[in-house]
């Protein structure tokens, strides 16, 4: 292994126009991924919930 360190560049190209097609399908799959992340924390957040069970000698249709 070798300590040294790389330096990276990254170089932008100006146009006179902004690739909008791409543009989008950039913003359409970070907002797929967000909604997919969101979905996932929430069903994760539902699963460790426990859900109480109904007592099987409650009556089922209210208050006599």
């Amino acid at each position: 292994m070798t300590s040294r360190k790389r330096d990276i560049r990254v170089r932008g190209t100006r146009r006179a126009e902004p690739d909008v097609r791409k543009l989008g399908r950039a913003l359409i799959a970070l907002a797929q991924a967000q909604a997919e992340a969101d979905a996932r924390a929430e069903h994760d957040q539902q699963a460790q919930t426990p859900h109480p069970k109904p007592a099987a000698d409650q009556p089922q249709g209210g208050a006599q």
